[in-house]
C-alpha cells in the first residue's frame, strides 16, 4: 500500500522535449549518471564505504520554469516512478505527527527505486530558528528529523523551490546538485 502522503506523477516528456540551458543540462547529467550507476554504487564492495547514501538534488527556479518537468524527464529516461510528496498531508500541527508521517513516507519508499519529489520544498525544509517558545523547539526538531531521514534515504530525492534562501543550510550542504532552472 502506498502512503497517503505520496502521489504518483507522470508525463511522457523526455529530456528532448524540454528546453534547458547548457549549465542545467550538465547538472542534470550528474543525476542521470547516478541513476544509471546507482545499483552498482549500492552493491560495490570497495565503493560502498565512500559513497553517500542516495542522491539529493535541489531544483531552483521561478514558478512555471519547468522544475517538475525536468524531474519527470530525467525519471522517464530511466523508467523510474516519481512520487510527489503531499505536504498538506505530511505537515501536522500536532507534536510528533509530522515526524511519524515522514517516517511512513520514507519507509514506504525504501528499496523501491522511487524518485521522491518535494515541490515547494522550502515549506518543509525551512531554516531552523532560535528557540523562543515550544513551537520553535518542535519546528526545529521536525527539520532535524527530516535532515536525518533524507541523509539515510538510498534513492533519489529531488526538492524544488522558488526560494532557495529559505532552505536550511544543513540541507543545502548535503545536496549533490543544486540546479538553477531559468
Amino acid at each position: 500500500m502506498i502512503s497517503p502522503h505520496l502521489s504518483l506523477i507522470s508525463t511522457d516528456l523526455s529530456r528532448n522535449n524540454i528546453v534547458l540551458n547548457d549549465a542545467t543540462l550538465v547538472m542534470t547529467k550528474k543525476i542521470r549518471t547516478y541513476l544509471k550507476d546507482s545499483l552498482s554504487l549500492k552493491t560495490g564492495h570497495v565503493v560502498k564505504k565512500n559513497v553517500k547514501k542516495g542522491y539529493k538534488a535541489l531544483f531552483v527556479g521561478a514558478p512555471g520554469s519547468g522544475k517538475t518537468s525536468a524531474a519527470l524527464a530525467v525519471a522517464n529516461e530511466f523508467k523510474r516512478p516519481v512520487y510527489k510528496i503531499n505536504l498538506a498531508k505530511v505537515i501536522s500541527k500536532y507534536i510528533g505527527e509530522t515526524e511519524k508521517n515522514l517516517d511512513l513516507l520514507f519507509a514506504n519508499a525504501e528499496n523501491k527505486n522511487w524518485i521522491l519529489f518535494f515541490d515547494e520544498a522550502d515549506a518543509l525544509f525551512g531554516k531552523r530558528t532560535n528557540v523562543k517558545d515550544a513551537h520553535d523547539k518542535y519546528a526545529n526538531i521536525e527539520v532535524s528529523y527530516l535532515l536525518q531521514r533524507m541523509e539515510n534515504y538510498e534513492g533519489l530525492s529531488i526538492l524544488a523551490t522558488n526560494l532557495k534562501g529559505n532552505i536550511d543550510a544543513a540541507f543545502t550542504r548535503r545536496f549533490q546538485s543544486v540546479i538553477h532552472i531559468p
